[in-house]
């Protein structure tokens, strides 16, 4: 067995560059626009921690409503069961 790694090349780079910058939303794009790998790495970091910001904020919400709704109906259980899966 060979414990060589595989070299990654630029052309591969590149490409994972340009996926990753696809995945973020065109209001980031545009204000990227050629910008260096590091940026770009920076950027989708930045979105990532306002997608957990977001999750959080909109879990809070929804078991603030959760408390609101009547303990016993049949939709809070489904929703319930949902969110332990």
């Amino acid at each position: 067995m060979s414990s060589r790694r595989s070299r990654i090349t630029e052309d591969e780079i590149n490409e994972l560059i340009s996926k990753l910058q696809s995945l973020l939303p065109e209001s980031r794009r545009r204000s990227l626009g050629r910008a260096s790998a590091s940026k770009l790495l920076k950027e989708t970091c930045n979105y990532i921690k306002n997608l957990h910001r977001e999750v959080d904020d909109l879990s809070e919400r929804l078991s603030g409503l959760m408390d609101n709704m009547e303990m016993n109906s049949f939709e809070a259980e489904i929703v319930r069961s949902l969110l332990r899966s």
